[in-house]
């Protein structure tokens, strides 16, 4: 018997090839329901072309294809869709990922070559897809989805996911990847954000909740990682350190196993102290990120990002002293802000003699679908451009506020890009 064929497709032009974790996720729970999955990363570099993608289609003859879907990659997702619906106009498309998850059902209506939204966790909802289309009816039995017959949308239940992710079967174990275009494996040890900062999905698609991988599972997938000659990890946690007490418990064993690992990851700077930070260079963290976003108190509020600048301080100066590499994820136009405030944020990243290149460039804030600042915006100060725009895109940067207008923000734009050691490339997170 055949096996019905699935294509993963991730699109990111903007920088070098990564690990699409999130696709591995769903690749490897389709493997385990029996169908044929194969990842495609179209990234910066990489050497795909309109022949060769025509022939992959033709050679591999996927049923379904799945893209995940960003605000910044959504018009390349949707040429390549209409691409490969021209060559073979029986396959059927989906979109997953941020972009897709809130966005309008409408909108569905200007996007012809899409059948699909993915609205629950992606595992489940392209579960649910590929088996309607290996049973013959294309919509039969289907949630955690809206999908469009002739003119009329139809929305399914959402799905729930599994509350433990040890319950999902692991991408790198399932041999899903190919390492070999990458540098850095990016990992996941826990799913979700529990807090409330109004600029972010996360939370949101996430139902506030954080869930997470067993310390066997993590420390499985780093041998693994390890045996396929790779040793630089980052992990997508939004929130690392979420659980101290397991934190303390992964990092003591990969002390304990030796296991020679140099890491990435994120965190808040109230979750963290100079006892896990000790631990954390001894267990190979090289470089940490933490959320700042503004150096204003007040606009710290409005966000409601339940920091103050003095643990900032404190969080990066903890790191500085046991030399690692320090982060901040910062940006401007936000609700209530001035360009006093704004440049304030800049000086404050150069004051604690943090490097302004990759992700420590700050970038204006994107108004996605989904966030509570979206769905609230005039309430915020928030004047988007008088444009049109298609149901499928949000506002994005395309706004100015009550406090900054549109040409203060490009010179605060300016203003970082000039202090930038790279002027302001960065990975796009």
């Amino acid at each position: 018997m055949l096996l019905m064929k699935v294509l993963l497709v991730e699109v990111n032009p903007f920088s070098p090839p990564m690990l699409p974790i999130s696709l591995g996720y769903i690749a490897a729970f389709l493997k385990q329901h029996g169908f044929q999955t194969k990842i495609i990363n179209i990234a910066e570099g990489t050497e795909y072309s309109i022949n060769s993608l025509a022939n992959l289609m033709y050679d591999f003859s996927p049923q379904l294809v799945a893209f995940s879907t960003y605000q910044r990659n959504i018009l390349y997702v949707l040429g390549l869709a209409s691409f490969f619906k021209s060559l073979k106009p029986e396959i059927k498309v989906a979109l997953g990922g941020p972009q897709v998850t809130f966005m309008p059902s409408v909108a569905l209506k200007e996007m012809p070559p899409v059948d699909y939204l993915c609205r629950s966790e992606g595992e489940f909802s392209l579960l649910t897809i590929a088996q309607a289309i290996a049973g013959g009816n294309p919509y039969k039995g289907i949630r955690g989805a809206t999908y469009r017959i002739e003119d009329e949308i139809i929305e399914t239940k959402p799905i729930e996911g599994f509350e433990n992710l040890d319950e999902y079967p692991s991408p790198h174990l399932m041999e899903v990847f190919d390492y070999t275009e990458v540098e850095e494996v990016i990992m996941l040890s826990s799913r979700g954000c529990p807090y409330n900062c109004i600029f972010c999905y996360t939370p949101q698609a996430f139902n506030h909740k954080i869930r997470f991988h067993s310390i066997e599972r993590v420390i499985e997938e780093i041998k693994w990682v390890l045996k396929k000659g790779k040793n630089r990890l980052w992990f997508a946690d939004p929130n690392f350190s979420f659980k101290a007490e397991r934190v303390h418990q992964l990092l003591d064993e990969i002390i304990r196993q030796g296991l020679k690992v140099s890491m990435w990851l994120e965190t808040r700077v109230d979750l963290i102290n100079e006892k896990m930070i000790k631990k954390m260079k001894r267990a190979g963290v090289h470089t940490i990120a933490y959320g700042l976003e503004s150096a204003s108190e007040k606009v710290l509020k409005i966000i409601k990002k339940r920091v103050s600048l003095e643990q900032l301080k404190t969080a990066i100066s903890l790191a500085q002293k046991y030399e690692i590499e320090v982060e901040v994820f910062s940006l401007f136009g936000l609700p209530g802000e001035t360009f006093t405030d704004a440049l304030q944020t800049l000086e404050f990243v150069k004051s604690q003699g943090i490097k302004i290149q990759g992700n420590s460039n700050a970038q204006q804030m994107q108004l996605y679908f989904g966030t509570p600042l979206t769905q609230n915006y005039a309430q915020y100060g928030i004047k988007p451009f008088p444009e049109k725009r298609p149901a499928y895109i949000s506002i994005g940067d395309r706004y100015e506020t009550e406090t900054m207008s549109r040409e203060e923000i490009e010179k605060i734009k300016a203003l970082w890009r000039k202090h930038s050691l790279d002027k302001g490339r960065r990975i796009v997170s």
